[in-house]
């Protein structure tokens, strides 16, 4: 999946987080990407990036769906730009499995523009709040 437009990059996120295909949310990161993740793990690189998310959707958020909000894109330089993507998530669960109801959480991406199209080399995706 190349990405012509930055602005494409929180959807193509979310649609790849929703289907819990990872290989396609690792392809939206450049090989070097550095990415913290929900739980505050630090991935470097984009292999990293798959296993961190891996480890998360196979536990805390296994049930989570991410539905996206205001969307904010910044042109930086040339061939970069900063993309901040609000989502509100929902499927969280409290340990007994009780549903945790809806979260606000933010997208924070550095993506650069080269040969493979627009790709993160930076990325925090946080509580909003």
């Amino acid at each position: 999946m190349s990405l012509a437009d930055p602005a494409d990059f929180p959807r193509a996120f979310a649609n790849a987080f929703s289907a819990r295909d990872l290989g396609a949310v690792g392809r939206l990161f450049t090989p070097d990407a550095d990415f913290v993740s929900l739980t505050g793990a630090w991935a470097e690189g984009r292999e990293a990036v798959e296993e961190v998310l891996a480890a998360e959707l196979a536990g805390t958020l296994a049930r989570v769906k991410l539905v996206t909000g205001r969307t904010r894109l910044r042109a930086v330089a040339p061939g970069v730009a900063q993309v901040l993507q609000r989502f509100v998530l929902s499927g969280l669960s409290h340990p007994d499995g009780s549903d945790a109801g809806r979260v606000g959480v933010i997208l924070a991406a550095l993506l650069r523009e080269g040969a493979e199209g627009w790709l993160a080399v930076s990325a925090q995706f946080s509580p909003e709040g």
